[in-house]
């Protein structure tokens, strides 16, 4: 036996999509139902333990644990969990290999339907399956109909099991499949891909580990807000009349009773309204700062802590390993480390202290905006054992650096290897002006050109990154678009030159080296981006179209939409530079990771962009820092250097 592939179905009464897989087989009810697996590509066998007859055969089970036999499943992390929760086991991720990550390495989807589909594949994941895990691997609810019970066994319906067992089975079938379709792009064994099975199997420890929760400082926000949150619906409701002053269909008909029109009820619209209090009366301003603060999600950020928080206090499976498909970047999951508001408190010991206390009245004599205020202390949730400290350590200005030298623009690499104000130095280029005369105005500018124009953005660009908020005029934002490519103009040929040698990768079948160490070419009807860490960005079923307005041709590939569907996407050479900026910034991370690990700091618990967080003695963060800023032999030149401290809470310094 050299490989078995795998697929289970489970049960459990923990919810898996609220609460992760972590959780989920923490429950006392939880249980394998179906265990099926095909060694060496044979047909499918199935192990039934749910019916009372079947045990696992001696083989297989030694297989779970022995490192000689590869251990392959469609989303491997649930797999390798709940076998080892079931079982009692401890099961080395070195010994698996997870077959959505390698989809995903490819351009594919991130869901094994949506991979067969896009595959084509003669064999497809039965459609049949939700009702069936609905039916057999959720609680269900007592009725006089079933009398009474709440949860379906197989004897209650003979039919469906089987059904259920044919869905198992098939979902090994769909795997294999997928594995025999990708492995001729995967380069399984090559120096690229053992690095980053070891990077996976380092992130299979990470998640495994998860972060340690505050439970008491987190159960108490959830009750202040929830507190707080009845006090303001009560006041909305004494001021409007209305029943849910909430329902967006009620507070609209209210506000059109008194004269007052909005084009919508959304978040960004009434913050926009209440910048001018001038044409609203009193009553019309409370209601919609109500509002304002009541949309505020912070409180599900605490909910979903909670829900997925085990049993020693900690928070499992954050992070998605090769989530962000085009870069191979992480993806936040459950709580989203990713996406944690950017609100600020100035003193979070004194706002920890009044919340440990669980007093909403005294948390609101702090802090006027009390959902604002717990929106800031989300990250303060997540604190280091005892005897420990959270060392936080990030990468400075990674993706400045990176395009600086992947460009070669010698005047920011200049920069990255000595004072590091690029803001005062982008300013200083723009504007033709010595950097000790850049005055905090000019340095305004070159912030938000350096945050927005470095992927071929224009004034629109500008906008987005908050321009006209921080005092730009959009006469302005043409001007600043022009200086800051004349003064970066080997960035703007970057882009330019990816683009053509894309459109030529395609068109001619060809191999395109550029001087920067990133090459193009085009196979398996797949644009692929060689980056300098060997690693290949894959744009699947890449081609070339007419361009609609200009007289050029557009690069086009199927990918995954800003609404998850699978879909023809256009890009351009701005775009792909973005794509491999970002993509190099991840493979440093990842260089990192391991340096760090090797080094002794084995006790990583989650890492947020370009930021690692580390449960680790005290006075460690200098050598991190030392660590995270070595040279890596395939980048020579590159410029890194890491800021860190240490806390015991984790925070935003």
């Amino acid at each position: 036996m050299k490989e078995i592939s795998i697929d289970i179905e489970t049960f459990s009464a923990t919810d898996l999509l609220k609460s992760g897989v972590y959780r989920y087989v923490e429950d006392p009810d939880f249980e394998i139902l179906l265990f099926a697996y095909s060694i060496d590509g044979e047909p499918v066998e199935i192990v039934d333990f749910a019916s009372g007859f079947d045990e696992m055969p001696e083989d297989v089970f030694n297989a779970l644990t022995d490192p000689t036999v590869l251990k392959t499943a469609y989303n491997a992390n649930f797999e390798r969990t709940a076998i080892a929760k079931h079982f009692n086991l401890t099961l080395d991720p070195k010994q698996w290999r997870c077959t959505a990550v390698d989809a995903s390495t490819v351009g594919l989807p991130g869901y094994l339907d949506g991979v067969a589909k896009a595959l084509k594949l003669d064999v497809q994941k039965d459609s049949t399956g939700k009702n069936l895990i609905k039916y057999f691997s959720l609680p269900c609810k007592a009725t006089k109909v079933n009398e009474g019970r709440t949860r379906n066994y197989p004897h209650h319906d003979l039919e469906k099991w089987q059904q259920f067992v044919d869905y198992c089975v098939r979902d090994v079938e769909v795997e294999m499949a997928i594995r025999k379709r990708i492995e001729p792009l995967l380069d399984i064994g090559s120096q690229n891909d053992q690095f980053e099975q070891k990077l996976w199997a380092l992130d299979q420890r990470i998640v495994d580990r998860g972060v340690l929760i505050d439970r008491e400082l987190a159960t108490n926000a959830v009750k202040v807000y929830q507190e707080y949150a009845e006090t303001l619906l009560n006041r909305a409701k004494e001021l409007t009349g209305l029943s849910n002053p909430n329902s967006t269909a009620q507070l609209g008909k209210w506000l059109a009773s008194q004269d007052f029109k909005l084009p919508n009820l959304q978040k960004d619209t009434i913050v926009e309204a209440l910048k001018d209090k001038t044409n609203m009366s009193d009553e019309i301003y409370e209601v919609l700062r109500i509002r304002q603060e009541l949309s505020m999600s912070s409180v599900k950020k605490y909910m979903a802590m909670l829900a997925a928080i085990c049993g020693d206090d900690r928070v499992r499976g954050i992070l998605q390993f090769y989530g962000a498909g085009r870069t191979g970047r992480w993806a936040g999951r459950i709580i989203q480390p990713q996406n944690l508001p950017r609100a600020f408190l100035p003193d979070y010991d004194v706002a920890r202290e009044a919340l440990r206390t669980g007093d909403t009245d005294w948390f609101e004599m702090l802090y006027d905006n009390v959902p604002y205020a717990l929106a800031a202390m989300i990250r303060t949730m997540i604190i280091p054992p005892p005897g420990k400290v959270l060392a936080v350590s990030d990468f400075s200005a990674i993706e400045a650096r990176v395009i600086a030298w992947l460009a070669g623009e010698k005047w920011r690499i200049e920069v990255f290897k000595t004072h590091g104000k690029i803001y005062e130095a982008s300013a200083s280029q723009m504007f033709g002006i010595p950097i000790d005369q850049v005055d905090k105005e000019l340095r305004q500018r070159g912030k938000v050109a350096e945050l927005a124009l470095g992927y071929q953005g224009g004034a629109g660009a500008l906008i987005q990154m908050g321009a006209l908020e921080k005092g730009l005029t959009e006469e302005e934002l043409p001007g600043i678009v022009s200086a800051w490519r004349k003064a970066s103009p080997r960035i703007k040929q970057l882009w330019y030159d990816c683009e053509n040698a894309a459109i030529e990768a395609i068109d001619s079948k060809t191999l395109v080296k550029l001087h920067t160490g990133v090459s193009f070419y085009y196979s398996h009807s797949s644009l692929f981006i060689k980056l300098p860490s060997g690693r290949k960005l894959v744009y699947a079923n890449a081609r070339l179209e007419k361009h609609k307005t200009y007289d050029k041709m557009s690069i086009v590939y199927e990918g995954m939409n800003d609404t998850k569907q699978w879909t023809k996407l256009h890009t351009y050479g701005g775009k792909l530079v973005e794509n491999i900026v970002q993509a190099i910034a991840r493979d440093c991370l990842a260089e990192s990771m391991i340096r760090l690990d090797e080094a002794g700091y084995t006790e990583t618990v989650m890492h947020v962009h370009d930021e690692v967080v580390i449960e680790a003695e005290a006075d460690s963060i200098a050598d991190i820092e030392n660590i995270m800023g070595q040279p890596i032999d395939w980048a020579p030149g590159l410029p890194l250097e890491a800021d860190g401290f240490e806390t015991i809470y984790y925070k935003k310094e």
